[in-house]
């Protein structure tokens, strides 16, 4: 297949799937390869007063959990913190009280940084329980703190730290906190300062957080949840913080990982530590330090879709595959689209071996 066809290809493939799915309004694709000198940048469906427009800024959900990692690893290689430090030592008494108790014992102290970036702190998920809370009550507006506490009294620990992966947006809440204390600042203020202003990513703000430092000739693509748009819900950012809350249009998405590729964000031997210290998060996937990574298994997940990356719960993607060298970034901005974003983006895979 040339490179015409390829592209064609590629865009058929996406069309169809976002033309079967009436549930999708704007759905966004990007897929980039410098070997073969690729480059498609899509837009599609009904859209929101209008076609949708490929330069619209997404909401990327839990892709922004990559971000805080990498804001992490380099402030690990500033020497301001190390992955095995353990997490009382940034966040106070209070909220570290009964922060983890698990069949009868406090295991709160042992938490380490590392066990927070790779979801083995054995912590609970408190991002679903309160979204539920928050659909029905879309004036409940707790900010990362609150989530956290509410997390402490209401739900219970699932494991050990660091003996069992459990992915959860409360590690991720506790680790932009800890990057407020380090940093003495907003958690949305060192994003822009340590990735968004070296990258480039001009268009890019956290939701309902900040504003870009350029502001966007598009309007914010909308995401969903059946027919609810969840954009203008101000407590939504409260629960997704560091664990999401990034926004951007893809090409800056790329600018992103293009970097972390070629270890302008962090060293070759950070990036390796994050990838390597992992755990077995389901049959298909290992999870890093933010980073999602295919487990190759055969007849059920072939070598030829090894590639790492991220995932959002709006059918958010952002993969690199390190054997093609390409790039492929997405968003379906709806719920439904959590898991079958991943199929989608190995069929995408496929035509590009063609």
């Amino acid at each position: 297949m040339n490179h015409h066809e390829k592209m064609s290809s590629i865009e058929v493939l996406f069309q169809r799937q976002v033309l079967k799915d009436p549930k999708v309004i704007n759905a966004f694709l990007l897929v980039h390869s410098d070997n073969s000198g690729l480059h498609i940048n899509l837009a599609k469906g009904t859209g929101e007063n209008g076609r949708p427009n490929p330069q619209q800024p997404n909401y990327m959900a839990s892709v922004g959990k990559l971000f805080t990692s990498v804001m992490v690893s380099k402030l690990h290689e500033q020497g301001l913190l190390s992955f095995e430090d353990r997490i009382t030592s940034f966040l106070d008494s209070a909220l570290m009280d009964s922060l983890h108790v698990y069949k009868g014992k406090d295991y709160s102290q042992d938490i380490q940084i590392r066990h927070l970036l790779n979801q083995t702190s054995g912590l609970p998920d408190n991002f679903y329980p309160l979204f539920k809370k928050l659909l029905v009550d879309p004036s409940f507006d707790p900010g990362p703190r609150e989530a956290i506490e509410w997390a402490k009294k209401n739900l219970t620990p699932k494991a050990v730290p660091g003996k069992k992966s459990h992915y959860t947006d409360t590690n991720y809440h506790l680790l932009g906190l800890i990057v407020e204390k380090v940093c003495g600042e907003p958690f949305h203020a060192v994003l822009k300062k340590l990735i968004f202003d070296p990258v480039g990513m001009k268009h890019a703000y956290m939701l309902h957080y900040s504003e870009p430092e350029q502001a966007s000739p598009q309007p914010e693509a909308g995401f969903y949840v059946d027919q609810t748009r969840l954009n203008d819900i101000k407590g939504f950012a409260g629960i997704d913080y560091a664990g999401g809350g990034v926004v951007a249009p893809l090409d800056e998405m790329l600018l992103f990982m293009k970097a972390l590729v070629g270890h302008q964000l962090v060293s070759k031997e950070t990036l390796a530590i994050m990838k390597q210290d992992k755990a077995s998060l389901n049959p298909a996937f290992d999870y890093g330090y933010g980073i999602w990574q295919v487990r190759n298994i055969p007849l059920l997940m072939p070598a030829k879709y090894r590639s790492w990356g991220v995932l959002g719960a709006t059918g958010a993607f952002m993969f690199y595959h390190p054997e093609l060298n390409a790039y492929l970034i997405g968003n379906f901005n709806h719920l439904t689209w959590q898991k079958k974003c991943v199929r989608f983006m190995f069929k995408v895979m496929d035509r590009l071996r063609e």
